[in-house]
């Protein structure tokens, strides 16, 4: 038997046919309408409504982002207890009623709503994680790459509803109660979704020793292989990072772009463009394994980043830029789940926080990515940030890219060899 393979497991449907895929655009919600609408979009609005100056508001904002790196510590309650859409629809009713008590704060910067609004963060990527081991644990392989892009489609299209919403109310002068009415409306209600997910697998297991016994076989099934380095170096490269989606409004100025261009550019139809790109990539054929679609695209997307860099800083490079960097970070996005899911294999028992781990390696080019491309800024110019994220994914995509495509062919000649 392998490993990663559950001991004892109740099947409730047949094997890929009732998965509902789709699903995952609304499973995957409130943890987007958090993280993605709320902290990485509005907060900033919001805080500086009430005077808080951005550089203080940059400091909040990365305090509250801290639980996406460190959520594997606490992902592992998701795989026991009770099945991952019941932890999914528990993580989402506490989240809100944690965001309800921060927006009945008189002031939403105060130290009182900042520590509700990170135990929001908390219990929100509870939910990512659920997503995570529920997805691992589909049958079908063309279905879990669905999920992939519907799970990515899910969390921009959310994250980009939430922006509008929140800024909306905010500058009519709704007041914070009403803003946190919304708020746990656009999480409790995708969350109920939960309800129509097939059954998830529960394994049986007779005592404690069994379960940490299983749970090790598949921490070293999925980590502790040599098949596992090449995956590591896939979701920790700098392909198809994203660290330019929140530089590139920063260059519209250096390219004669104005601030409304950027806030349709950028903003709403971004969300759209990135959206469509996520969708997009469940398009490609499953025969097409994720590990080598995800470098392909990450080619793609450099291809786009350099058209900054080798056109001229005029409006109409700035716009035709964007758009196809955008449509392909978005499939970059759908993709590097479908590499996370190939990287986990089945869920088993773990499955929630084997994909908090991967999850979380893949948040480090987003950080890395952010200093170089700065930095690359600071030394040599505009063009300069845009050519450096563009060179280090081309060359990063290239090296994994011969990899996983010599390693398969490697495999495939063994198999045929009499």
């Amino acid at each position: 038997m392998h490993p990663t393979e559950p001991a004892q497991v109740v099947r409730d449907t047949p094997s890929g046919v009732h998965e509902r895929p789709w699903l995952f655009n609304f499973l995957i919600a409130p943890a987007a309408v958090i993280a993605i609408g709320l902290v990485d979009g509005a907060l900033s609005f919001l805080l500086r409504s009430e005077g808080i100056n951005p550089a203080r508001s940059a400091s909040i904002i990365a305090l509250l982002t801290l639980p996406h790196t460190i959520y594997f510590l606490w992902a592992p309650l998701t795989d026991f207890f009770v099945r991952r859409r019941t932890w999914l629809m528990a993580a989402s009713l506490a989240a809100s009623i944690t965001l309800l008590a921060a927006f009945h704060q008189p002031r939403l910067g105060s130290t009182r709503s900042m520590v509700l609004l990170f135990l929001a963060m908390c219990l929100g990527v509870c939910v990512a994680a659920a997503c995570g081991g529920m997805m691992g644990s589909l049958q079908s392989e063309v279905n879990r790459r669905r999920a992939g892009s519907f799970y990515q489609v899910g969390s921009l299209a959310f994250g980009a509803i939430t922006v509008f919403v929140l800024v909306s109310l905010s500058s009519a002068h709704f007041s914070y109660a009403s803003l946190g009415l919304s708020l746990d409306a656009l999480i409790v209600v995708p969350a109920l979704f939960a309800l129509a997910a097939p059954p998830q697998q529960l394994v049986r297991e007779t005592g404690a020793s069994e379960v940490l016994a299983r749970v090790g076989r598949e921490f070293k099934s999925t980590f502790l292989r040599r098949e596992a380095i090449p995956y590591i170096l896939l979701v920790t490269a700098p392909i198809c990072s994203g660290a330019l989606i929140g530089l590139l409004p920063g260059l519209a100025t250096d390219y004669g772009v104005t601030g409304a261009q950027v806030a349709w550019i950028n903003g709403v139809g971004g969300a759209l463009l990135t959206a469509v790109g996520a969708y997009v990539a469940s398009l490609i054929p499953v025969r097409v394994r994720a590990s080598v679609a995800f470098p392909i695209s990450g080619l793609v997307n450099a291809a786009a980043a350099s058209i900054f860099a080798l056109g001229p800083q005029r409006p109409a490079v700035y716009f035709t830029g964007t758009v196809l960097f955008l449509f392909t970070i978005g499939a970059g996005y759908a993709l590097f789940t479908g590499v996370s899911l190939e990287f986990l294999g089945p869920s088993g028992k773990s499955g929630s926080a084997r994909y908090a781990i991967i999850n979380s390696f893949g948040n480090l080019p987003v950080a890395y990515m952010s200093y170089l491309d700065g930095r690359a800024y600071a030394h040599w110019g505009p063009r300069a940030m845009p050519a450096a994220d563009a060179i280090l994914a081309a060359l990063g995509a290239s090296l994994l890219l011969a990899h996983f495509v010599l390693s398969r062919r490697r495999r495939q000649a063994r198999s045929a060899a009499p």
